[in-house]
């Protein structure tokens, strides 16, 4: 795990607010953030920001239109800041990206080569959204991939359940926290 780093993606408030199952999803994810911290596993946050006045959202592109008529995840808004119970320290590197995947218009390739991390620990909200789109980008780039099932969470329980289940299986190994967490401490 030496060049590995955890990416915890878009687990920002409003997100939150809108994906949060009460399954204790939070917790479970804490956990993981502070077992990477103590096997000295790097935690780099990535969250979706959006320029105030959408300059750079295309009239085709549903989702982003749909985020934007909804008035969610423009850049300095309170909902788009990382939820309080999973904050980032001061000197954790926060990544903004402009689309689904965490390298798309993001500088996150760029941090990744400089701290020659070639392995990735997923989490995020959504397993459908983030999750997926990082996911194939980051296998399309030979990352060694890692995806925390329980540490991410979507607002459909059976498409998150078919994507760890079915579909990441054959990219990524495909994990509990705990089972993680127990794997890579000290």
């Amino acid at each position: 795990m030496a060049n590995s780093a955890l990416l915890v993606m878009d687990v920002q408030q409003d997100i939150v607010d809108i994906a949060n199952d009460g399954s204790g999803y939070l917790p479970r994810l804490r956990r993981a953030i502070d077992g990477a911290r103590a096997a000295g596993i790097p935690v780099i946050y990535v969250v979706i920001g959006l320029r105030p006045g959408h300059p750079d959202i295309g009239p085709r592109n549903k989702v982003l239109n749909a985020i934007v008529q909804a008035g969610l995840f423009t850049e300095g808004a309170p909902g788009t800041a990382i939820h309080g119970d999973v904050a980032p320290r001061q000197d954790d590197i926060v990544v903004t990206k402009r689309r689904a995947s965490a390298f798309s218009g993001s500088d996150l390739d760029v941090v990744l080569r400089a701290r020659d991390i070639d392995s990735l620990v997923l989490t995020g909200i959504a397993t459908s959204g983030v999750v997926l789109h990082t996911l194939c980008q980051a296998n399309d780039q030979d990352f060694g991939l890692t995806v925390l099932a329980d540490a991410c969470l979507d607002t459909d329980p059976e498409v998150h359940q078919f994507l760890t289940e079915r579909l990441f299986p054959q990219w990524a190994d495909v994990v509990a926290v705990e089972d993680w967490v127990q794997a890579i401490a000290p």
